[in-house]
């Protein structure tokens, strides 16, 4: 079976995570990766400031900043590994493009 003929859930570079009788195919891992995170970093620096309004909260508020500074550090990181992956690829299969978007 060539590549066009594949269920586009068998494509390379996407990943199948089996849930019970259903699949979840992610088939930009790297952008769902980096939005993941970004929707992380949302989470922590909300609650944290939340957290902020009562003096009681504010050592959990200040962990959940430090929390979303850590999902900040990743997000480089998520990109490293992307464009490091896309040249690996791209010198195995000459002609392919690198997508000029940066996630």
């Amino acid at each position: 079976m060539s590549e066009h003929e594949r269920p586009p859930h068998n494509k390379p570079g996407s990943l199948t995570l089996h849930i019970g009788n259903e699949e979840l195919v992610i088939r930009q891992r790297y952008e769902a990766a980096s939005i993941a995170n970004d929707v992380l970093i949302a989470v922590w620096f909300l609650i944290g400031s939340i957290m902020f309004f009562s003096p009681e909260w504010t050592r959990t508020g200040t962990w959940c900043f430090v929390f979303g500074s850590v999902e900040l550090m990743i997000r480089p990181l998520i990109r490293l590994t992307r464009q490091l992956h896309l040249r690996k690829a791209h010198r195995a299969a000459p002609g392919t493009a690198a997508s000029d978007q940066d996630y």
